[in-house]
């Protein structure tokens, strides 16, 4: 029987993308594995491939389409045997993907490696019927739903307990999920609530006619008005500002650049690494999360997620919005390590060319505006994590040494922590630890 290609969840956070380009076309056979679509999010532009073989029958959205909501039906693959002109034909009255009773597949990304169902790709949560959330593969879905399995009582042991295919059928040859209830089944997962303003009608009658142009809303745009929105609304967060003196920083920033190996490329021989500032604050918020663990939390309604590593997310200026790739486990790395990866990711990320577990999660991120002459700012908690830190310009003030007035060069670091999580006293513990490591930076080396 025919089977129904939905737009895939990239993310758990993603609700709908861009369909930008079919890399197949009606009448084309495909197998599994094969690329058959680029699909744009927010974030990223990443590559679909089939789960199932057949013949491209129908596509039902057409490349350019925008705003294509997930689990929403964009094409249909006639089996082997099967009338594909048939198939086409009743493409019309197919029933959308996430109704179909007999769905047999669900899309997955490819990113650099083949995507399979215990690998570390994006999932889709699974509604269940006490509004909670269970997140898992299209395949673990797939075949819960045909063993009338319930999802919400099989232990995953994907990352972050995402519920793959060797957790379903260990649960359905053991008998430990229930059958899953039929409102569940059906049940659709709740958008988050944003709180509205004006009317758009409102807004621009404000406005004289002719005044104006109107610059519609990417999907970028909006999950970023979305995700800040639900921060404001949802996180009681406070700030606390430490002044940092940058002078022995920027000394051996000099001397460990001066001193770094070369290496050949086609341009000829460049330095293996150029270390920047924002390197050293990198390392020290990470330093500083490893001093102060109970700092290095999320929250969560039931209980706090104490972190067993440092990822900082850094903050990276896109056209027309910004994404956050994160350094992992970047308390355990060298200063040209991190230097290097985050120019790599900062470029992917201009270029739309991140995979989404290299800028998801997260415990903690760093924003630097320095480089644009800003003094200091605040910065809004970037949820899930529960802190983030504001850095300004490096500037040139008066500081006592030893009793006598000297010019130093003064950076401000303020940072903003989720109160549910930190605590006063425990945010102005990690401030001290990040102001130590930073004035005095050879402390990282060791």
């Amino acid at each position: 029987m025919p089977i129904n290609i939905t737009m895939p969840a990239l993310s758990p956070t993603m609700e709908e993308g861009n369909l930008a380009k079919w890399l197949v076309k009606e009448g084309d056979k495909i197998k599994s594995g094969d690329v058959i679509a680029e699909i744009e999010t927010d974030k990223a532009t990443m590559e679909v491939e089939a789960v199932d073989e057949g013949v491209i029958a129908k596509i039902v959205v057409p490349a350019g389409t925008e705003a294509v909501k997930v689990n929403a039906l964009i094409a249909i693959i006639a089996e082997e045997g099967e009338d594909v002109a048939a198939v086409a034909a009743g493409a019309g009255s197919a029933p959308k993907a996430e109704a179909a009773p007999a769905e047999k597949t669900a899309e997955a990304p490819k990113v650099a490696v083949p995507v399979t169902d215990a690998a570390p790709a994006p999932s889709t949560p699974a509604p269940v019927a006490d509004g909670k959330r269970v997140f898992s593969s299209p395949l673990a879905r797939r075949l819960a739903k045909e063993a009338g399995l319930d999802l919400s009582a099989v232990t995953g042991t994907g990352p972050h307990g995402r519920v793959v295919k060797a957790d379903v059928e260990k649960a359905a040859a053991g008998g430990t999920a229930k059958a899953a209830p039929a409102a569940a089944q059906s049940a659709a997962a709740p958008a988050p609530a944003v709180a509205k303003g004006p009317s758009d009608d409102a807004t621009l009658k404000l406005f004289a006619e002719g005044s104006y142009e109107l610059l519609p809303h990417d999907g970028m745009r909006k999950t970023i008005a979305a995700r800040l929105t639900e921060s404001t609304q949802t996180v009681p967060s406070y700030t606390v500002s430490m002044d940092c003196e940058l002078d022995a920083l920027m000394a051996l920033r000099a001397e460990i650049n001066k001193s770094a190996p070369v290496k050949k490329t086609e341009k000829g021989e460049v330095p293996a690494f150029k270390l920047s500032v924002n390197d050293f604050i990198i390392k020290a918020m990470a330093l500083a999360l490893r001093d102060v663990p109970m700092a290095n939390a999320s929250w969560t309604s039931t209980a706090r997620v104490l972190h067993k590593h440092s990822d900082v997310g850094v903050a990276v200026s896109i056209p027309d919005g910004l994404i956050t790739p994160i350094v992992r486990k970047a308390e355990t790395k060298a200063l040209s390590v991190i230097s290097n990866e985050v120019k790599d990711m900062a470029k992917r990320a201009r270029d739309k060319k991140l995979k989404p577990e290299e800028y998801q999660g997260g415990t903690t991120s760093v924003s630097n505006l320095g480089m644009f002459g800003v003094s200091s700012f605040t910065s809004i908690v970037n949820l899930p994590q529960a802190s983030i830190v504001s850095i300004g310009a490096g500037v040139e003030k008066p500081v006592v040494r030893n009793g006598k007035i000297e010019v130093g060069t003064v950076m401000s670091a303020t940072f903003a922590f989720d109160h549910r999580v930190i605590d006063g006293a425990l945010g102005a513990e990690l401030a001290s630890a990040f102001k130590r490591y930073i004035e005095n930076p050879m402390s990282m080396l060791v």
